[in-house]
């Protein structure tokens, strides 16, 4: 039966990749030509895209989103989305959950050497290269700028997939440092299935299945300095540990005795 189990699993996990690559073909020359209209008007035509190709791929694949609010959320103001990164399928997840609102992602600077999706990647994303402290600052410095013309930003504060098993692993100042600077508010959302899925541990994991985002009330840095990036990282933490145990997310396992 496992065997079975594993070469369906296999089969889906194809399928579920070229119907990945064959929107991708289709939308590559539109990209290439919204490129050349600068980061701000070509960016938003991408990004437009892209909610298309989310809709298209999880509505192939099986996976049924909803959102969940629990506070009143404002399309109409600009965040810094934080959210929980899980896996792989956080970003078409993302892009299905932040809708009718202009955003960019923050996004590691390798995945843009991804053949054909790389191109479409850098074209969208705000490139970050963690291990280098000039292009790390150049990148915020491009999210600020981002900030500044009314377009909201979406950061992982975990930097990379929570392999813990815990709620989450441990933030990144990045993102709160920016709020503060900014005196933007901070909109924490999690992504309750996504680990169902499509684990990290193989990409022969995806799954039809649903998908939920809470939206979690948005956090106020209004007054707050540099010196309370340590204090609203915590509090920002808490809150989304604290959801994302109450509403049992799966990953979630009791420590080893």
């Amino acid at each position: 039966m496992n065997y079975i189990r594993r070469v369906i699993s296999i089969f889906f996990t194809v399928y579920a990749f070229l119907v990945f690559i064959s929107y991708l073909l289709l939308i590559f020359l539109l990209v290439v030509i919204a490129s050349f209209f600068g980061k701000i008007g070509g960016g938003n035509f991408i990004y437009m895209l892209c909610h298309f190709w989310a809709d298209f791929f999880l509505f192939m694949i099986g996976i049924r989103h909803r959102n969940i609010y629990e506070a009143p959320h404002d399309r109409s103001r600009h965040y810094v989305f934080v959210f929980n990164h899980i896996s792989y399928m956080d970003i078409p997840i993302l892009l299905k959950s932040i809708r009718r609102q202009k955003i960019r992602i923050l996004g590691k600077a390798e995945m843009a050497k991804v053949p054909l999706f790389g191109f479409i990647y850098k074209s969208a994303a705000v490139l970050v290269e963690r291990g280098d402290p000039e292009k790390r600052a150049k990148s915020v410095q491009q999210l600020k700028s981002v900030l500044s013309k009314d377009i909201s930003i979406v950061i992982a504060p975990e930097g990379t997939f929570n392999m813990t098993h815990k709620p989450l692993k441990e933030f990144y100042d990045g993102a709160f440092k920016i709020a503060i600077e900014t005196q933007t508010p901070i909109k924490p959302v999690l992504f309750l299935d996504a680990y169902d899925r499509m684990g990290y541990e193989s990409i022969f994991s995806i799954t039809p299945g649903r998908s939920r985002s809470v939206y979690l009330e948005e956090i106020p840095v209004e007054g707050l300095t540099l010196n309370d990036v340590d204090l609203l990282r915590k509090k920002v933490f808490k809150i989304m540990e604290e959801k994302l145990i109450a509403y049992r997310a799966s990953w979630i396992k009791p420590a080893a005795e």
